[in-house]
């Protein structure tokens, strides 16, 4: 086991630190090896073990180390085969350098999207080996999204998983029509509201009035409003959430 702290030794976009983990697995990995046969079918080299990744709260991290490794492996393999000579590094074979990031990175958006609704993040570093200032702002709207899809719109997708996976059996006399429940206007009415005086708030302070006390009595007006709005959504919460039926249904029946 090689812990490693991810958020201290990468801060401030040093994410070329992520060597001191390479180096610190090197000679596990090579005493792993890889399976390779010959061209006859012969089993040349065989795979003793392989490198579970886990981060505490993030895949996309665990994706990020899991790209370099598989970037050290592949470099083993074409040196052995002949194909990279000795000292050759992948890096120097440009064309082919991007197609195997921008491959790993479309997986990795594809894997993302089945468990966040969302591609991955940190995908800027895998597509070019570095980190860069759009990819922080990418990962922060990503970041939003899985927000709000994890709260408001993953409980049709865990039901659509939890049917797929046999975890709930569908019962011919059972009708499935708690999943088309209604929500109440008010589900959709106060989150636009508070979004709106937000809004408004935002703008009184940007946009001054003729005197400070008419801009401090819209501050207040569109304030209140918004914070009053808010906090009616935080008291019936579980009630805006949009939790998975069948498993839960399964459990109270």
């Amino acid at each position: 086991y090689c812990a490693f702290d991810f958020h201290k030794e990468c801060s401030r976009m040093r994410w070329d630190r992520l060597q001191i983990l390479l180096d610190c697995v090197a000679d596990q990995q090579d005493e792993y090896g890889y399976f390779l046969v010959d061209s006859e079918g012969n089993m040349v080299l065989q795979q003793e073990g392989a490198f579970r990744t886990n981060c505490i709260d993030c895949l996309d991290r665990t994706n990020v180390v899991q790209s370099l490794l598989a970037h050290r492996s592949l470099q083993s393999q074409l040196q052995r085969l002949g194909i990279l000579h000795v000292g050759q590094r992948i890096e120097e074979q440009a064309e082919f350098e991007k197609i195997y990031k921008n491959a790993w990175a479309d997986n990795a958006n594809a894997c993302a999207k089945q468990y966040a609704g969302t591609g991955a993040l940190k995908t800027d570093f895998t597509r070019t080996g570095k980190r860069t200032k759009w990819g922080l702002v990418m990962d922060g709207w990503n970041s939003m999204l899985r927000y709000y899809k994890n709260n408001f719109s993953d409980g049709f997708r865990q039901d659509s998983i939890d049917l797929f996976l046999g975890n709930y059996v569908v019962d011919e006399a059972d009708s499935l029509t708690f999943l088309h429940d209604q929500k109440e206007w008010r589900f959709l009415a106060l989150p636009i509201i508070m979004v709106v005086a937000f809004s408004m708030c935002i703008i009184c302070l940007l946009m001054a009035g003729d005197t400070w006390t008419e801009t401090l009595a819209y501050v207040l007006f569109w304030g209140s409003a918004s914070f009053g709005t808010a906090a009616v959504i935080l008291f019936n919460g579980k009630e805006f959430v949009d939790a998975p039926k069948l498993v839960q249904k399964e459990k109270m029946d």
